[in-house]
């Protein structure tokens, strides 16, 4: 039986991408760049704020321009990333459950790290143990840095965990650790994505993701 799982936050766990959207919007037009509607700011998440950015903005700007840029959209997001973000349908039950149950919860992001101790703190402080964003010290996934500090501060090994995402980093990420992963169909990537990207399990809601968690 496992003793913790480890989730993604973005697309897992909370809907983001509204916020994400109206801050890369807000940042390009204070540039004079093309703003992107709601699919496209979809189709750019899943590697980190940083690689966000750097896929809104016109490729020939990035060199030059990156630092500012990303500044202006870190400091502007910092301010607005709870304005429209949500918990997905279902997961503040999900978790309350598994709480119970004994296990060990946390949350391995690509998100900066002040933004993602933030927003577990404000969404799920009752029920997650760790919370782990990129940092200077924490590699982006899918390197396994996050979900390695993760399980060390949990005080447990790899094959007592699963790792929980939506996208195809996160499955690569999972395997990188060690870790057993699940894929959830309610985020930024879909059912066909994953199941091409290799994923080991897929599931639609979060009543599935429970009943699967209690049976590894």
């Amino acid at each position: 039986m496992k003793k913790a799982v480890l989730f993604d936050l973005d697309g897992t766990l909370l809907d983001t991408l509204q916020d994400l959207q109206d801050s890369v919007n807000v940042t390009m037009e204070k540039y004079a760049y093309p703003t992107h509607d709601y699919a496209t700011i979809r189709s750019f998440v899943g590697n980190g704020v940083k690689k966000l950015v750097e896929r809104a903005m016109p490729a020939e700007e990035v060199g030059e321009k990156f630092d500012a840029v990303y500044a202006d959209f870190k400091a502007y997001y910092e301010v607005h990333m709870e304005d429209k973000t949500a918990p997905y349908a279902g997961i503040c039950e999900m978790l309350a459950k598994l709480k119970a149950d004994g296990f060990a919860l946390a949350v391995v992001s690509n998100k900066f790290d002040s933004g993602v101790k933030a927003l577990v703190k404000r969404f799920f402080g009752e029920w997650i143990d760790v919370a782990i964003g990129e940092s200077a010290t924490v590699r982006a996934k899918p390197a396994p840095d996050a979900p390695f500090a993760a399980m060390k501060e949990l005080g447990i090994t790899a094959d007592e965990a699963v790792y929980v995402g939506d996208s195809d980093v996160d499955i690569v990420t999972a395997r990188a650790a060690g870790i057993e992963d699940i894929s959830v169909c309610w985020g930024f990537k879909d059912r066909d994505f994953l199941e091409e990207c290799g994923a080991s399990l897929l599931v639609d809601d979060p009543e599935e993701l429970y009943t699967q968690i209690k049976c590894m």
